[in-house]
C-alpha cells in the first residue's frame, strides 16, 4: 500500500540506521511524544537498530493514560445513574479511585462503546428520553470530531446530549517536561497526527526557548528512523529547529478549518495530567456559547483528586524518567487485565506496549 509498504522497507531501514551510526559522535536522548510511535518502535524493533549512544524515552503521548483520576471518577459517577455514558473502548478499564467504567457496566450501568463522537449524537437523537454523555478524551487529533459532535448536537437542538471533556494539549506538556528538574530530553519526535490538525508553528517558540530540536514524524518504522536521524543531525550540528519529516500529511499551517471549529467550541483551560500534575493552559473546556453541553455542570459531579497507588510508577514513565521494565510490578501485579495504572490499559500506553512486545525482557519473565 502506498505510504505503508515503502515505510516498512527493511533494507531502507538498515541504511538509515547505518547513516545514523556514522553521524552520531556522542550520546543523545530523544523523546517520542506519541504513544502510537512508542508501540511502533517496540513492535518493529526500531530502538534495537540505533547506535549505542542514542536513547529513546517515552513521553506522555497517550491521552487515555494522562486522563486524571478525578475525571474517571466523574465518568463512573454519571454512569452509575440512569444516564447513558458513551466512550471509546480503551477508557473502560482505566482505574479511578476504586472502580472503572467496565465495572460500572458489569453492575448494570448503561455504558456504551462508540467509534465516533457522532455515534453518541445519533444515540441522543434516537432516544430523546435518555440523557447521553460522551466522554471526550484526546489530544488535538480528536478535538475537531468532538467539537463537531457538540456543534451538531446544538444544531439539532438535542437537550439530552452533553460531554465530559478531558482534552489535553501537547505543547504545554512538552514545556512541562523541559522545565522539570529531572528532565533528560535533548530532542523531540513530535506526533504527526497532532500536527496534521494544528500545524507546526506552536513548536517553534519551544525549540527556540529551550534549544531543543523538534522533528515532526509519522508512525511507520522508516518514518521514525528518519525522524531520529534528522533530530540527531540537528543535535550534532548545534541546531534547534522545528523540522517536518512528515510532509505527506503535515503542513506548517495545519488544518485551518479544523482549528476554527476547535476555537469555536472549546477554550484553553488548565488541566491536571495523571502522574504529572496540573499544567497551565494544557487542556480544553467548552466555550460559553456551548456551556449548556457541559456534563460536569449538568450533573454536578465533584470528583476527587486522590493520588494513584504508590506502587505504580506511571507518572515517572509518562515524564520519561523511567521505563516500564524498571517497575517491580510490571507483568506480575500489574497486567492489562489487572492494571495498577492507565499506561498498562490504553492501546497507546507505554506499559501496554512493553507487555505486548518486550515482556520476555522483564525481570519477572527472566526469573520464571
Amino acid at each position: 500500500m502506498k505510504f505503508v509498504s515503502e515505510y516498512r522497507d527493511a533494507e531502507a531501514a538498515r541504511r538509515t540506521a547505518a547513516a545514523l551510526a556514522r553521524l552520531t559522535t556522542r550520546p543523545w536522548t530523544i523523546m517520542e511524544v506519541c504513544g502510537g510511535q512508542t508501540h511502533a518502535i517496540l513492535k518493529f524493533g526500531v530502538d534495537q537498530l540505533l547506535p549505542p549512544g542514542i536513547t529513546l524515552i517515552h513521553g506522555p503521548g497517550c491521552p487515555v493514560c494522562v486522563t486524571p483520576v478525578e475525571l474517571i471518577d466523574k465518568a463512573t459517577e454519571i454512569a452509575a445513574r440512569p444516564e447513558v455514558v458513551c466512550s471509546f473502548g480503551d477508557m473502560l478499564r482505566v482505574p479511578g479511585t476504586g472502580i472503572d467504567l467496565f465495572s460500572v457496566k458489569a453492575s448494570g450501568g448503561d455504558v456504551r462503546i462508540v467509534y465516533s463522537p457522532l455515534d453518541a449524537v445519533t444515540i441522543a437523537r434516537d432516544t430523546p428520553g435518555r440523557e447521553i454523555v460522551f466522554f471526550a478524551v484526546g489530544f488535538e487529533t480528536t478535538a475537531p470530531a468532538n467539537a463537531m459532535a457538540v456543534h451538531q448536537a446544538r444544531h439539532l437542538g438535542l437537550g439530552n446530549f452533553s460531554v465530559l471533556v478531558a482534552h489535553v494539549l501537547v505543547p504545554p506538556a512538552m514545556e512541562a517536561i523541559l522545565q522539570s528538574p529531572d528532565n533528560r530530553v535533548q530532542g523531540f519526535l513530535a506526533a504527526g497526527h497532532v500536527c496534521t490538525v494544528m500545524g507546526t508553528t506552536e513548536y517553534e517558540p519551544i525549540a527556540r526557548r529551550y534549544r531543543v530540536p523538534i522533528v515532526v514524524t509519522g508512525f511507520e518504522p522508516l518514518d521514525i528512523l528518519q525522524g531520529i536521524h534528522a533530530c540527531v543531525r540537528q543535535l550534532e550540528e548545534g541546531r534547534a529547529e522545528v523540522e517536518n519529516r512528515y510532509a505527506r500529511s503535515v503542513r506548517r499551517e495545519g488544518n485551518r478549518q479544523a482549528q476554527t471549529l476547535i476555537r469555536q467550541v472549546f477554550r484553553i483551560v488548565p488541566r491536571r495530567w495523571r502522574g504529572v500534575g496540573e499544567i497551565p493552559a494544557s487542556g480544553l473546556g467548552l466555550t460559553e456559547a456551548y456551556a449548556a453541553f457541559d456534563a460536569e455542570a449538568r450533573f454536578g459531579v465533584a470528583g476527587s483528586r486522590p493520588e494513584p497507588p504508590s506502587e505504580c510508577i506511571s507518572g515517572q514513565i509518562l515524564r520519561g524518567v523511567r521505563k516500564p521494565l524498571e517497575c517491580p510490578a510490571f507483568g506480575t501485579r500489574c497486567t492489562p487485565e489487572h492494571p495498577l495504572g492507565a499506561t498498562m490499559v490504553s492501546s497507546e500506553g507505554a506499559c501496554a506496549a512493553y507487555y505486548r512486545y518486550r515482556r520476555s525482557a522483564s525481570p519477572a519473565a527472566k526469573s520464571n
